[in-house]
């Protein structure tokens, strides 16, 4: 290899526009930042909203409705077809076992078992709560429920 054999690569390189260099340029004089004002001055920022000092439109309108996000319980899904997947026949299943096999994330997370697909072994499955349908598939395929508290 010699030095005439290597040729110079183009990387694809978008660089900034360079403001105020000059009336020729385009940019120059207020640099694209229009006349005076608190937006042509130098480290000035608005926070989203603010409104020049006027009562913004967020403190404006009412506050509507109820929140309940402190008290809210959330349950992660798991369905029979997962459960029917990765358990065999006669085992337990809880949220321990479930987070074994990856289908769980966390340490207090609340479990719900939903009825999507089907069962056709027996297990026995301890969650926090169980859909309608999940119940009576399990139930049917011989195996039992138990809800934890």
């Amino acid at each position: 290899m010699n030095l005439n054999d290597v040729k110079l690569v183009k990387i694809p390189r978008k660089y900034r526009k360079r403001v105020g260099q000059g009336v020729g340029s385009g940019t120059g004089k207020t640099a694209a930042r229009g006349f005076k004002g608190q937006k042509s001055r130098s480290g000035s920022s608005v926070r989203p909203g603010f409104a020049g000092g006027q009562m913004p439109l967020f403190r404006r309108l009412p506050k509507r409705g109820f929140r309940n996000g402190a008290f809210r319980v959330e349950y992660h899904a798991v369905n029979l077809c997962d459960l029917a997947e990765m358990f065999p026949a006669g085992s337990v299943v809880d949220p321990a076992a479930l987070r074994e096999k990856g289908l769980l994330k966390g340490h207090d997370t609340k479990v719900k078992i939903l009825g999507r697909g089907v069962l056709a072994h027996a297990l026995t499955v301890k969650a926090h709560r169980f859909g309608q349908k999940a119940a009576e598939a399990i139930k049917a395929a011989g195996g039992s429920i138990e809800e934890i508290g």
